[in-house]
């Protein structure tokens, strides 16, 4: 149970599973909380950070020192909740200073149960998941704290990531669709878009579906519970497999109907979580990454163009695919098609004798650089040569 002392002073202590500590003050909702403690670089969008639902079990660290400062609007949300188990900041705004803001960030965290800390030194905390990688955290808050061996042996029989299939507790539970946006603005009539495309929801993020909608697509968002069958019920002119938490390794039924859609031959695009499903569908293995790439300022390498550009991203796993050479598959020839400048992880797929394609990243800029917009575009390419 949490409970919101906003404007008090009420200790906390975060516990990493390593035994180290950091003390600070409750921030957002008191109580305790525990996940995977994770860093994202991003210095703005922490709103949209907050309501990602690949950070479904995460306590999130912000690198960025200043966080708050422009409070908690109603248009920004990526889905209906907070999905972080858990939020670190170091300096917290008193008072947040936004024509559009509706509340303080440590209000709605109070709102919404997501118990935080402040005063932590964030940059020690980075450089330790980083040079340790990614581990099981607690944060505990309140006026009687347990002591450090028993907050520490919580922390260490909490669920690990690895092995965690998350998607179908964040996905929506009930189809629904997303109509297409015509030149004027206006939704257009449901059955009269351009293309239509079935979304398999593993976590999707609201402005996914927006910017196909910006496209002439009519979204028809599925639950990641959804068959072959029912994605074909919606007659999809292409397949889209969007972000999501936890290991792919466990998406045992994703990749089943991703395969189906390769089998048939319809365009198919994937983004993050979707990426890793392509890739396990292609026949490559999955595997954790120490640390991960979060935040809006990582630099991609598109090998089909040779460009580079700056992109959102929140993953903790990827694809162990070649680098150096095309890749033989149940579907035809594969490549690497993006790689990350940082550390060559592999950041996208292509297939070269089917309509598939996927990206590691967000490619909807929410938030983040916009970069990364024409992935939407080449989709669209892929259903229009498929139509002709």
């Amino acid at each position: 149970m949490t409970t919101s002392t906003r404007g008090t002073r009420v200790p906390a202590v975060l516990v990493l599973e390593d035994g180290r500590t950091f003390r600070g003050r409750a921030y957002g909702a008191v109580g305790q909380t525990f996940g995977e403690a994770v860093f994202s670089t991003g210095m703005t969008g922490y709103q949209e950070t907050l309501t990602d639902p690949s950070y479904h079990r995460q306590v999130v660290v912000m690198t960025a020192p200043h966080v708050g400062n422009t409070g908690v609007n109603d248009e920004d949300p990526e889905s209906r909740r907070i999905w972080v188990s858990g939020y670190v900041v170091r300096d917290p705004a008193r008072i947040p200073s936004n024509w559009r803001s509706r509340r303080s960030l440590d209000e709605e965290l109070a709102a919404q149960g997501v118990v935080g800390i402040s005063g932590v030194d964030t940059r020690a905390l980075t450089r330790h998941l980083r040079e340790r990688g990614a581990m099981r955290v607690g944060i505990f808050s309140g006026n009687a704290l347990p002591d450090e061996g028993t907050m520490l042996a919580e922390v260490r029989q909490a669920p690990e990531m690895k092995g965690a299939d998350l998607s179908a507790e964040v996905a929506t539970k009930e189809p629904y669709v997303v109509p297409a946006i015509g030149p004027d603005g206006a939704a257009v009539p449901l059955g009269t878009a351009r293309f239509t495309v079935a979304a398999v929801d593993l976590g999707i993020k609201g402005m996914t579906p927006h910017r196909m909608a910006e496209r002439g697509i009519e979204v028809h968002v599925l639950p990641a519970t959804a068959t072959v069958d029912e994605v074909y019920a919606v007659g999809p002119d292409g397949v889209f497999f969007s972000n999501g938490p936890g290991d792919p390794a466990t998406a045992d039924h994703a990749v089943a109907v991703m395969r189906g859609v390769l089998e048939r031959g319809t365009p198919l695009f994937g983004i993050c979580f979707g990426n890793q499903i392509l890739g396990r569908a292609l026949g490559f293995g999955t595997y954790k990454l120490k640390y991960g790439h979060r935040g809006i300022n990582q630099p991609v390498q598109d090998r089909t163009t040779g460009k580079v550009e700056v992109t959102a991203h929140n993953h903790g796993f990827a694809v162990d695919a070649p680098l150096d050479r095309v890749s033989d598959t149940p579907y035809g020839r594969a490549e690497v098609s993006h790689v990350c400048l940082n550390d060559d992880v592999v950041e996208g797929l292509r297939l070269l004798d089917r309509p598939a394609f996927s990206v590691q990243y967000h490619p909807e800029a929410a938030a983040g650089p916009h970069d990364a917009a024409y992935l939407f575009d080449r989709f669209v390419s892929l259903m229009e040569g498929q139509r002709a």
